[in-house]
């Protein structure tokens, strides 16, 4: 079992997408405020791996889990 904890910053390099500072801060911008009614896998922005890889932190309740409703609620504004 992975035991380690994760970041925003290993989110972000987990989806392939840039993972510095500047760069997480830029993707949130350009994509908020994602609507109540979308779900965060379902976003447009996702490729088909990315959105795999999200439904399947939270169906799963994995360690991956908690920065996803992290990254979820700073699209969407929270």
């Amino acid at each position: 079992m992975d035991t380690s904890i994760h970041t925003l910053q290993m989110l972000f390099r987990q989806l392939g997408l840039a993972d510095n500072a500047e760069q997480i801060v830029a993707f949130i911008e350009l994509h908020r405020p994602l609507p109540i009614d979308i779900v965060l896998s379902k976003a447009c922005f996702w490729n088909e791996a990315q959105a795999t890889f999200l439904t399947e932190a939270i169906e799963d309740d994995s360690d991956w889990c908690e920065l996803v409703d992290k990254l979820d609620c700073l699209l969407r504004g929270k």
